[in-house]
């Protein structure tokens, strides 16, 4: 298993290496976006904290971030909220915690729009070989692809990811906190299903799914 993860990762090299802006600009942007729209809404503990940034340094969390650059899957380290500062608490958890997957939404909405029109322009020196062209589509694959996986991946209902908050909108509190007990517990269990595979085939599936939709949305434009 671990000859294999090295070999994948040598022959995939420069995907990875691609990933890791992508990561950091994705990374950053979803932390951001939790944290300005709490600010909207009357929390300033992350502005108070400087996590109203665009610094990556302020945002990463180390196995979060090692897990995206492996697996496409990951997390960055939570924006901290203050639900007493909310006129309504559920309603300003609810927003906060899905400012972040919207904003990844956006990015990979943005990413694809990018690809579609620079590989219908830019086909031509593609298959003439032009590597240049090639490493920007690649890249922006990357990146939209990154972007999709981040969304759907915080969507989950698991702590700590984005979906649990969310929870906390639908679950009376004293259920809501009941399983926030166990977040440690809950994360172990989710990674071992990454890394096993068990998980990432579900995902890849909606991920795709959301792809396809995007792409068809695009391609309705008349200069497509």
């Amino acid at each position: 298993m671990f000859s294999y993860m090295i070999n994948n990762f040598a022959n995939n090299l420069p995907i990875y290496l691609m990933r890791i802006p992508a990561i950091l600009l994705s990374l950053t942007v979803h932390e951001t976006a939790h944290g300005w729209v709490a600010s909207k809404l009357g929390d300033p503990t992350a502005k108070n904290q400087g996590r109203l940034s665009l610094n990556p340094l302020k945002h990463l969390d180390p196995v979060g971030t090692i897990m995206m650059l492996l697996f496409g899957f990951g997390w960055a380290k939570p924006v901290p909220i203050d639900v007493r500062y909310f006129k309504d608490k559920r309603r300003g958890m609810a927003l906060t915690a899905l400012a972040g997957p919207v904003s990844n939404l956006l990015l990979a909405f943005i990413g694809i729009f990018i690809y579609m029109i620079a590989a219908k322009n830019l086909l031509a020196p593609l298959l003439s070989g032009n590597t240049f062209v090639y490493v920007i589509l690649l890249f922006l694959q990357v990146f939209y692809s990154l972007n999709l996986y981040l969304a759907v991946f915080n969507l989950m209902p698991i702590p700590p990811l984005d979906g649990s908050r969310v929870l906390f909108v639908l679950l009376p509190e004293r259920y809501y906190f009941g399983i926030m007990k166990y977040e440690r517990y809950i994360m172990l269990i989710m990674m071992l299903l990454l890394f096993t595979g068990i998980l990432s085939r579900p995902l890849s599936l909606i991920v795709s799914a959301i792809e396809k939709g995007m792409r068809t949305v695009i391609g309705l434009l008349p200069f497509l």
